[in-house]
């Protein structure tokens, strides 16, 4: 992969990961509950879980989920119910103080974590069907197929890194003034709409004719 055309696609992974979507939510969520320690475990599922629809993409299977209908039909509604059961998880969480959780012992597993960022990753076929859309302007059929998949990976997971960091973080320097249950409810009860719209969004979405 030339310079040029790995510096374009860097660019555009940047586009691609600002952008406010379940992905976000997500990392924001993770770094408001349990703080940026554990809120980088999520980053790091939301990553695997961009490798996984990479993945998808490069063996053929994302073309079957871009022009199947029934396929494609069937992975976004179940990223829909996803995304509406995390909503809905998220709305009915108890309301307690983040500050005094550290302290009752409860540990949120971290395995938890990153098998929930990954799903929502990769059942999101919107993301698929994007990645299908661009990735193939930046590989040269002319060259070995791995390593140009390979720097993809590498920048997509780099560009989501940093700005995941950066959702998280801000997030996490909330939560040491989230100490009444009036305020965990409201967290709650606003990160839960935001996964449900997010589903609901996702309803709406279409592939292109």
């Amino acid at each position: 992969m030339e310079f040029s055309t790995w510096f374009t696609f860097f660019a555009a992974s940047w586009a691609i990961s600002i952008s406010p979507g379940p992905g976000a939510i997500a990392s924001m969520s993770a770094g408001l509950n349990h703080g940026f320690r554990y809120g980088y475990v999520t980053i790091f599922g939301l990553v695997l879980g961009i490798w996984t629809q990479l993945l998808i993409v490069g063996v053929g299977l994302g073309a079957l989920v871009a022009t199947s209908a029934t396929a494609f039909t069937v992975v976004k509604w179940f990223g829909v119910g996803y995304l509406v059961w995390l909503g809905i998880a998220q709305w009915r969480a108890p309301a307690r103080p983040m500050v005094a959780a550290s302290d009752s012992g409860e540990v949120v597993s971290q395995r938890s974590l990153v098998l929930r960022a990954w799903m929502i990753n990769v059942v999101n076929p919107k993301g698929t069907v994007f990645l299908l859309a661009v990735v193939p302007q930046f590989i040269s059929l002319g060259q070995p197929l791995l390593p140009q998949y390979l720097i993809i990976g590498a920048t997509l997971a780099f560009t989501d890194l940093v700005v995941m960091t950066g959702y998280t973080a801000l997030a996490s320097r909330v939560l040491g003034a989230l100490k009444q249950p009036a305020h965990i409810r409201a967290m709650n009860r606003t990160f839960g709409g935001l996964f449900v719209l997010a589903g609901s969004l996702l309803a709406l979405f279409k592939r292109s004719a």
